[in-house]
């Protein structure tokens, strides 16, 4: 069955949080029950697990799923919910409209930032950006005196050397001081599984996140499904939770286009092998109890890549920055020089007129816009003096190299920030 209708009408762009106006035209995340940050506490709803950090889904979410034993959470990095639909729609994965008939799907919104750092970081904590701290790609880290690249773990002017930010103290395995979901999941009997690609089983973020997990790489889709199937069936009885996660839709969506024919062609792929390898072949003992959950970090959108939303043809601008901003393409961190402030945005709204909206960091804080909770102890360090939201399709691009990316996210269009929640019981 679909809520997808109903949730929409709660999810209106007309929402507003207290304190900021961004105008219409974008999507503000549903923290109370209706975003990824609430699924967490979910999964352990329906392991019959005290919950962790946020609040669960709301009980339409969480009330058709009864007597689980395992949960698997497939994440689809990038999938947003329209293309989920139109997929099912026309044929291309056709196995999800199979499953959704059989469970629900529903909305949910992303968090702010809509980007993977931010968000797999919630979804293995429980916690917002504003409590965990990480709040964008690219971070200004005052504690180590550098902008650091958030997924790399490296300064962002260091290239093939991931992981360096360890030169200067960084120890990602002791960075979040909270408490996880593998070791919570442990701690109340529940085994904890990752399945992801062999080149990020020992990535920084894999480090921060995988306490108390059993870590597993794949090289294929082949390779994962059939994986995934050994573990379910070996283990009928044991109580699991299972994080099956692919990042080749958000790369082929950056470098092909998000509507590209490769884009959809590559969750055709990963769907159908899906159906082949792992659901047609699942023994009725191993179905038994197992929820599947499928879902997204973000969604992305389209953008062309125009020298106007270059810094390099905006010498003007750069040179009243202290530094290069930091945070995303789509919410931008500026770090103004002392008395540019009133300049930087009146030189932004003219050369981008329309284009962004702007937001005082510590309004959008108070807010409630990075999430509920006692924010990080250097989360305005990290935000800078003035936020600057993207519309349509457009970004600015600072990085010292060749500007590609046919689509993008970490802003707050409806493109970016709705994701799907598939459930069904197998």
């Amino acid at each position: 069955m679909e809520f997808t209708s109903q949730a929409l009408s709660r999810l209106s762009n007309t929402r507003r949080l207290p304190g900021l106006d961004l105008g219409d035209g974008f999507l503000l995340p549903d923290y109370q029950g209706g975003s990824i940050l609430n699924l967490p506490s979910s999964f352990c709803h329906w392991l019959e697990l005290p919950g962790l950090g946020a609040a669960p889904l709301r009980d339409e979410l969480l009330a058709p799923f009864q007597d689980v034993q395992r949960v698997i959470l497939v994440l689809v990095d990038a999938l947003a919910l329209h293309r989920l639909q139109r997929w099912m729609a026309d044929g291309c994965a056709p196995v999800w409209h199979t499953l959704a008939e059989g469970g629900l799907l529903a909305p949910l919104t992303s968090i702010v930032p809509s980007t993977t750092s931010a968000a797999l970081t919630s979804l293995w904590t429980g916690r917002s950006p504003a409590e965990h701290g990480i709040a964008g790609y690219e971070l200004w880290l005052k504690e180590y005196g550098m902008v650091a690249n958030m997924i790399l773990h490296a300064p962002i002017s260091f290239r093939n050397d991931s992981g360096s930010l360890s030169k200067a103290g960084f120890k990602p395995e002791a960075y979040l001081s909270m408490p996880t979901l593998g070791v919570h999941l442990a701690a109340h009997g529940v085994h904890s599984y990752a399945l992801q690609h062999h080149s990020i089983i020992k990535s920084g973020l894999s480090q921060m996140f995988f306490q108390g997990v059993d870590v597993r790489g794949f090289n294929s889709y082949a390779d994962l499904w059939i994986n995934l199937r050994h573990l379910v069936e070996k283990r009928p009885g044991e109580r699991q939770y299972i994080w099956v996660y692919t990042g080749e839709v958000d790369h082929f969506g950056h470098f092909y286009g998000p509507d590209d024919e490769r884009t959809a062609a590559e969750f055709a792929h990963f769907s159908a092998s899906f159906e082949q390898l792992f659901l047609n072949r699942l023994s009725p003992e191993a179905r038994r109890g197992t929820l599947l959950v499928l879902t997204a970090d973000h969604g992305q959108v389209a953008t062309t890549p125009d020298l106007k939303y270059n810094l390099r043809s905006h010498p003007e601008l750069a040179a009243r920055l202290h530094i290069m901003p930091t945070g995303e393409n789509r919410l931008v961190y500026y770090f103004h020089r002392p008395g540019q402030g009133a300049a930087l945005r009146e030189y932004m709204e003219q050369a981008w007129p329309g284009e962004f909206a702007y937001l005082d960091p510590a309004q959008a804080v108070q807010g409630g816009l990075f999430g509920p909770g006692e924010p990080h102890p250097r989360l305005m360090d990290r935000l800078g003096d003035l936020a600057a939201a993207a519309r349509d399709g457009a970004y600015l691009w600072w990085a010292d190299k060749d500007d590609l990316l046919l689509g993008r996210h970490g802003g707050l269009m409806r493109e970016e920030m709705l994701v799907p929640f598939l459930a069904a019981k197998l």
